[in-house]
């Protein structure tokens, strides 16, 4: 299997590939234009390259077919691309936008957002849930970077088009859009601040090398925020359509669910193991090392792969099946180690109301037609799910 061809996932036949993987050969050679990479696939593995900062740098790029000249223009400023201490002087100033503190209101924003979409959803009868689930997270990310209500869908949709446009030029044509799009915004936020989270980050500072604290640049403030609204959107999106399918595949865990809301927060946890938006991600090794007892040299290029830690029976007994009730659930989904994911918070907050609407008002869902899959090595889930919906 060529795991640098997204059309090996554009279906679910990657999962057995992965399991003879961590059984035969967990960290693997793969062969590219490049010369190769490391192929890592049992969870204690992946994990040890994730909790390992110095050892492995996420400088050189975070995923397989980034173009180096755009990661380079962009190492140091972009929270994804960047080591310490950069990393942590970012991170610090970006998560306060997603503290309890900064969006108190978190909840009842998400649950409006939910209960709306529902409305449409119940009032079509069938819809195509991945539809719905996908304007969950782009309305709440734009509520809180202050984005005017009528540009939401067209954000959400240019984000789309950024990563599942139908070739390499279109999809570049949509990041490029965003771009501009953030650093109209960002001009717009300085002369006139509000209560958002590109309001807050603007008027932040980060620390520097020699003790000093300076505001974040503009280009600092856009790439992030691009990185936000594309990792709520992707995440959510792929996990909330996700469990859909997969409580509709398992009724017992749907009425398990329904007769028993105390399972919700293993519940969310199960989804999130279980869908893994987050395909893969890059690590370069800064020095010579082993991992699972093989020689990585410096330089080395090493993927993690997050779809096949989350299904490693070694950590998850009986990992090929979806349980509501699975405790402890220590899963990768937002991945590991210092770069793990800044809106897992969010991410949870809007799984959880999600559920928890959608099992309030709906009695039953049934497939009126055959799931179809994103085509990514990246990103990867339910691309659409005709479905209908039958009212509590």
């Amino acid at each position: 299997m060529d795991l640098t061809d997204d059309l090996s996932f554009a279906g679910t036949e990657f999962w057995p590939h992965f399991a003879w993987l961590r059984e035969h050969d967990p960290v693997s050679r793969h062969p590219d234009s490049r010369g190769g990479f490391w192929v890592v696939t049992r969870y204690a593995d992946v994990l040890a390259v994730y909790r390992d900062a110095t050892g492995f740098s996420s400088r050189h790029g975070m995923r397989l077919g980034t173009n180096p000249t755009a990661v380079d223009a962009v190492t140091g400023q972009m929270l994804i691309v960047s080591d310490q201490p950069d990393h942590a002087q970012l991170k610090t100033v970006l998560a306060k936008g997603f503290s309890p503190a900064a969006i108190p209101h978190a909840e009842d924003l998400v649950r409006t957002v939910v209960r709306g979409l529902l409305d449409d959803a119940l009032a079509a009868g069938e819809v195509d849930v991945v539809e719905t689930a996908r304007r969950l997270p782009t309305r709440v990310v734009c509520a809180l970077m202050g984005v005017p209500r009528e540009e939401w869908d067209w954000l959400g949709g240019t984000m789309n088009d950024a990563f599942e446009g139908e070739d390499e030029q279109s999809r570049l044509a949509a990041h490029a859009e965003i771009f501009l799009y953030f650093s109209e915004l960002v001009l717009e936020r300085r002369d006139n601040p509000g209560d958002d989270f590109v309001s807050r980050i603007a008027a932040d500072r980060r620390s520097t090398a020699d003790g000093t604290k300076r505001p974040l640049t503009d280009t600092e403030i856009v790439v992030n925020c691009n990185g936000v609204l594309a990792g709520g959107n992707e995440t959510t999106r792929y996990s909330a359509a996700g469990a859909v399918l997969a409580l509709i595949e398992n009724p017992d865990q749907w009425e398990a669910l329904r007769t028993d809301r105390a399972l919700l927060p293993s519940a969310v946890e199960e989804v999130l193991r279980w869908t893994t938006p987050g395909v893969h991600v890059l690590r370069t090794a800064t020095a010579p090392t082993t991992i699972g007892g093989v020689d990585i040299a410096e330089g080395d290029r090493v993927t993690l792969w997050n779809v096949s830690a989350n299904r490693d029976d070694a950590e998850f007994g009986d990992a090929g099946r979806f349980r509501v009730n699975r405790t402890p659930n220590r899963h990768l989904a937002f991945g590991g180690g210092r770069h793990q994911c800044l809106g897992a918070r969010l991410a949870r907050l809007e799984l959880t109301v999600f559920l928890e609407e959608l099992l309030d008002r709906v009695a039953a869902v049934d497939i009126v037609g055959e799931p179809r899959y994103t085509a990514s090595n990246f990103t990867w889930g339910v691309r659409e799910l005709p479905v209908r919906l039958h009212s509590a």
